[in-house]
């Protein structure tokens, strides 16, 4: 589990600056009043990408701080403190916490009971998850509008 933490981190980083670069590239090198729709919805698509991954990254962030401060050990460290959320001291008093999971999609930090319940705590922000989601999403309907510009523009040149 950890070591995807340290796979994706670095790989979210990387595919950000690429996509980014990809689609403020593709607009400067044909030049922003020269640029068709297909191009615009292209550069849109990939610039919309960047972001998401990026946030993603960002929660995965806050993730490995989680892990971290989970795996870190010593006289204060049970339970998890990663799993201290409000309300904690009366779900201990019940129901002993035992372990952590992470849950990529979506991204959250998940404490484990001892009688097999879960609760996901407050490491990832609550920005972090919808917003991905909405990035994605206008990057993939972006994404698919430009091949429909292409055929248009292939139809009547004027358009």
């Amino acid at each position: 589990m950890a070591f995807l933490l340290l796979l994706f981190v670095p790989a979210g980083l990387i595919l950000a600056f690429a996509f980014a670069g990809h689609g403020f590239g593709t607009l400067g090198r044909v030049g922003l009043r020269s640029a068709d729709r297909r191009v615009w919805l292209r550069s849109l698509a990939a610039i919309l990408g960047a972001v998401a991954i990026a946030l993603y990254t960002w929660g995965l962030l806050h993730v490995v701080g989680a892990v971290m401060s989970a795996a870190d050990g010593g006289a204060d460290s049970a339970p998890i403190r990663s799993c201290r959320t409000p309300g904690w001291q009366e779900r201990t008093m019940a129901n002993m916490i035992t372990d952590y999971t992470v849950n990529y999609l979506p991204l959250q930090f998940v404490c484990e009971t001892n009688d097999g319940g879960d609760y996901a705590t407050g490491a990832v922000p609550g920005y972090v998850n919808p917003a991905v989601l909405g990035f994605a999403l206008a990057a993939v309907i972006a994404r698919a509008g430009a091949p429909g510009a292409e055929r248009r523009t292939e139809k009547d040149p004027a358009v």
